[in-house]
């Protein structure tokens, strides 16, 4: 896993639900915990683009609801900044479920991808359609 060039601001805390954007049968998951976060005693964890998250289905297929999954977040409503000056938004926040090896469960992504997921794992990038 590569470091992010951009500098994301972490726009989603423990405990949001967000939708989810590939075909693996989940609608919506709600995040549990972000792998390799390191915080402050009391302080909520957060994550942004290109993070790696802990979920919960919550809406979705019959054989994947309830079920805890690892997710990578590809697009937040939350502006951050690239380092050629650029600021980056989306109109929504959404993830794609991957398994252990953070390869994406679904054959396909719905909606934008945002270039720092890329970056960071390339495996994604063969399940994407559009990438900002």
């Amino acid at each position: 896993m590569k470091a992010v060039k951009a500098r994301v601001s972490r726009g989603l805390r423990v405990g949001s639900n967000i939708t989810c954007a590939d075909n693996t049968g989940a609608k919506i998951i709600q995040i549990i915990s972000v792998l390799g976060y390191k915080g402050v005693k009391r302080r909520q964890p957060t994550c942004g683009v290109a993070d790696v998250i802990k979920a919960t289905v919550k809406e979705g297929d019959i054989k994947i609801r309830k079920q805890v999954v690892n997710a990578v977040i590809v697009r937040q409503k939350a502006e951050y900044r690239r380092k050629e000056g650029l600021r980056v938004t989306f109109e929504d926040n959404a993830a794609i479920l991957v398994d252990d090896n953070n390869e994406p469960r679904g054959t396909e992504v719905k909606g934008p991808i945002a270039r720092e997921v890329i970056e960071r794992f390339t495996s994604i990038s063969k399940v994407a359609g559009i990438v900002v």
